[in-house]
């Protein structure tokens, strides 16, 4: 369906961006400069335009960290399209730590990585408390893996476990986000299209990655539903629920095109 010339000219682009960025981001962290934080916010920007990606908001993004932003999650393509809104790292399972290439980027983002493993949960755990207190905003995917994007993933309480913390004494600010890709050159994304952008199931990443590159110009929505705290649920079951509702009611507006909703739906 894309184009192959398409597809060569971004991936060149977008490897020779990244050829030129990864050394001076290596640079900063190697010296902790502060500019080790803002520098992936301005790649993923570029990474984001270079892949033919257009970005509208809806809502209001907390901006007082730390912030735990909680997403659904479609595509590695979500990587560059959040991470050029949010000043903020990921949260990844452990496994993308040892991919070649994205776990090298992963690791120059300071991605928090996850190991399930009851035995390092703790460890892990407080490696994410730490990062709060500093200050530092998270990114969390809770549906634990991603999805077709017709749909949202119920969300795993376990991985709310952090919410329950009180970072420098504070609570929490919990924001949930919507991310839906919905239209491809002006035409609305339905079912039959949304496999181009969504990553999913034993799906093979570079073809995947060639195919996507090749489309045309991508809109992708992104809702900012109101922060919240865990204190203001019995339990962090109560709090994922809370944000799975709102995300996926998000998605489901966004996807729908109807987008005179999407402001209301970031304020409900």
């Amino acid at each position: 369906m894309g184009s192959p010339l398409r597809a060569f000219f971004r991936i060149a682009v977008y490897l020779c961006l990244t050829a030129g960025m990864l050394p001076v981001q290596i640079f900063a962290l190697q010296f902790r400069l502060k500019f080790a934080k803002r520098l992936p916010l301005i790649y993923h920007r570029l990474c984001a335009r270079v892949l033919g990606f257009h970005i509208r908001t809806h809502g209001k993004m907390a901006t007082s960290p730390p912030v735990l932003f909680v997403c659904n999650h479609t595509s590695y393509s979500d990587i560059a399209i959040l991470g050029s809104l949010l000043p903020a790292s990921f949260v990844a399972k452990a496994e993308v730590a040892g991919w070649p290439f994205f776990g090298v980027l992963a690791k120059l983002q300071r991605t928090v990585f996850v190991d399930r493993r009851p035995a390092r949960a703790s460890r892990q755990r407080d490696e994410m408390i730490r990062r709060l207190e500093a200050g530092d905003n998270l990114i969390l995917f809770p549906e634990g893996t991603s999805s077709d994007g017709n749909a949202v993933l119920p969300f795993k309480s376990a991985l709310f476990s952090v919410a329950q913390v009180e970072p420098n004494g504070q609570p929490l600010m919990v924001q949930p986000v919507s991310i839906a890709y919905t239209r491809l050159d002006g035409m609305p994304v339905g079912r039959a299209l949304r496999p181009y952008f969504a990553w999913y199931g034993d799906m093979t990443l570079a073809p995947h990655f060639w195919e996507t590159a090749g489309l045309g110009h991508a809109t992708v929505d992104v809702v900012f539903h109101d922060p919240v705290t865990i204190n203001e649920y019995e339990s962090r079951k109560g709090l994922a629920e809370h944000c799975f509702k709102v995300v996926a009611k998000g998605v489901s507006i966004a996807n729908a095109g109807r987008l005179d909703s999407l402001n209301q739906t970031a304020q409900a």
